[in-house]
């Protein structure tokens, strides 16, 4: 590409927390009924789409690279099964409009591999990025198009391209926004230790097996409740993972960083399949002080303040 014919399109989408992660028994699908929360939250991830204006047939993406401003991972994840370039090749697939190859870019802000949605951040922000791009040389596709490709891409995604604050059923795909007076205040820490999300529920299965009192938590009228009311305690009091179970068994440092949080901040919970924590505060400056805290306290932990509920994927810039 000639540097003065480049333009870029630059997209973003939200990180989530799960404020409700209730499941269901396994399916004959593989995959486990759920009824979630989604919270979207204001650490976002960013992509762009580079091009040189030139309409070309054939594979859309050119190739990809990923800047951290979290932990890197030991592998690379630049690649066509990276959610973002399936994305962009299923837009341009589904559009049927010659457009030309482009360069992903990937500004990571979200933890990899860390139960807040990262990689379904990057799908959206490149699906509303590639939909973007097909509009300067054609028609773009409608929104349930892309709501569609999103759920073909992954659970999380049509909840990343929606954002705020919604009930997931089915998959967690089926999406109904919710009201959320007042703005909520957190605190993520990432102990950096895998969890593998099918484990999880695999786990999850089995220790049910063996505890009958780990019943599914399939009703969120509670929660709901409480975010009407727009009071942080009732909201804490309500928020529950049945995720959390499994989590803590296998990584049983969990534990630990659970019970300190908790004190640091209102109520923490493992954010999804875990292993970020996820602390609700009071406020802003309560958010502030809870991160310092748990920073001192684990060093070498990742930590971050945000807060939501934000807006879902949006194209921030053409040209």
């Amino acid at each position: 590409m000639a540097e003065s014919a480049v333009r870029e399109i630059v997209a973003s989408a939200p990180g989530k927390v799960n404020l409700h992660l209730g499941v269901g028994e396994a399916r004959t699908d593989g995959y486990h009924d759920l009824v979630s929360v989604f919270h979207a939250v204001d650490r976002r991830e960013v992509v762009r789409l580079l091009y040189d204006g030139t309409p070309v047939d054939g594979p859309a993406v050119q190739s990809m690279h990923t800047t951290f401003f979290v932990d890197e991972p030991d592998e690379d994840i630049d690649g066509p099964g990276n959610l973002a370039w399936r994305a962009v090749e299923a837009v341009m697939a589904r559009a049927g409009v010659a457009v030309p190859r482009v360069r992903i870019e990937v500004d990571k802000h979200v933890f990899v591999a860390g139960g807040m949605a990262g990689g379904s951040a990057d799908a959206a922000a490149a699906l509303v990025a590639a939909n973007a791009l097909v509009a300067e040389y054609g028609e773009p596709l409608p929104d349930e198009v892309l709501g569609e490709i999103a759920a073909s891409l992954g659970a999380d995604v049509p909840f990343s391209l929606m954002g705020g604050t919604a009930l997931g059923t089915g998959r967690g795909d089926e999406l109904v926004e919710m009201l959320s007076r007042g703005r909520l205040h957190w605190v993520f820490i990432n102990p950096k230790i895998g969890i593998n999300t099918g484990g999880a529920f695999s786990l999850l299965d089995d220790l049910r097996h063996g505890n009958p009192a780990l019943l599914p938590h399939m009703d969120a009228t509670e929660l709901s409740q409480a975010l009407t009311s727009g009071d942080v305690a009732r909201v804490a009091a309500a928020m529950h993972n049945d995720l959390e179970a499994p989590a803590l068994s296998m990584r049983p440092v969990l534990k630990r960083v659970l019970g300190v949080a908790g004190e640091a901040g209102r109520r923490a919970v493992v954010s999804g399949s875990g292993p970020t924590v996820a602390v609700l505060c009071d406020d802003a400056d309560a958010a502030r002080f809870a991160a310092e805290h748990l920073a001192e306290r684990f060093d070498g932990y990742e930590v971050f303040v945000a807060e939501g509920p934000d807006r879902g994927a949006v194209v921030e810039k053409v040209g």
